[in-house]
């Protein structure tokens, strides 16, 4: 007989304290020995749940730190919409570097991207969860700035967002550039006197 296919975890089931215990100590682990390091028995022991439960609600370690890691970058995804799009993109892109690319949560957050590279689902995960929800809200953005007269209507957003969103993570991936906020200045000048007719300044 074949044996039935196994269990999926199921998020919708987890309890929210119990859930939150455990992504936070899992992201505490992350910072005290390195993501490598962790196990899922130590974030068990850690969050005072059993790894059974772990396992409930998270497929693995990777997955357990990507919800650590949206929560602790929640406040830094949203895209204003004040009228002026450059400012808006600089407010996003500054708060973006400032929280996700900080000493605290950078170091994890480059290496479940590594890990992604080997884990096809997780990469998946984090595009699903993270990565596509942000690229969506930066198209909403650029397409009302579109509409209001701002950018060329014939621009493709996504487009758009590859070129300035790939200089942020080449600079800080690669050639471990300081993406401080004027270098966010030149690369949104440099950026958007391309796609307008006029320029515009930061």
């Amino acid at each position: 007989m074949t044996p039935p296919p196994p269990r999926q975890p199921d998020p919708s089931r987890r309890n929210t304290q119990a859930a939150r215990a455990i992504t936070t100590a899992a992201l505490e682990l992350c910072r005290e020995v390195g993501y490598t390091k962790v196990t899922m028995d130590a974030i068990a022991a850690r969050a005072g749940a059993s790894k059974a439960t772990i396992y409930r609600w998270w497929p693995s370690k990777g997955a357990v730190l990507l919800d650590a890691f949206m929560e602790a970058a929640a406040d830094s995804a949203g895209f204003p919409d004040t009228g002026d799009v450059v400012a808006d993109l600089r407010t996003q892109m500054n708060s973006a570097v400032a929280t996700i690319a900080g000493p605290d949560l950078w170091p994890h957050y480059t290496a479940l991207i590594g890990e992604a590279q080997h884990h096809p689902g997780l990469a998946q995960a984090i595009f699903d969860r993270f990565i596509g929800p942000l690229e969506e809200a930066a198209a909403e953005r650029l397409r009302a700035a579109q509409e209001q007269g701002e950018l060329d209507p014939s621009l493709e957003p996504h487009v758009l967002i590859d070129l300035m969103y790939g200089a942020l993570y080449y600079a800080l991936l690669l050639v471990r550039k300081p993406a401080d906020p004027a270098y966010v200045d030149t690369l949104l000048a440099t950026a958007f006197r391309a796609w307008t007719a006029k320029g515009v300044e930061p």
